[in-house]
């Protein structure tokens, strides 16, 4: 199976322990306000991202993790 450029999707699972941080990375991911962004971080598993590149979506991932909240990984 071959990728290509098929869009991707974000994905958090879980907020983890440290939501604030999470919220504010899902706010400067997505770019929406303070109130959306907390929204999509606790009603998860929400899609944060629709469409973007395989890098783009693993960027996301990384950053989301990197504050403790769990993510889907981008799939083919």
């Amino acid at each position: 199976m071959v990728c290509g450029d098929v869009p991707h999707d974000g994905v958090p699972t879980e907020p983890g322990a440290r939501m604030t941080n999470v919220v504010q990375v899902v706010r400067r991911l997505t770019g929406l306000s303070l109130w959306r962004s907390k929204v999509l971080a606790t009603q998860v598993p929400a899609v944060i991202l629709v469409g973007v590149t395989q890098e783009g979506a693993a960027a996301a991932v990384s950053a989301l993790r990197h504050v403790g909240a769990r993510a889907r990984r981008p799939r083919c």
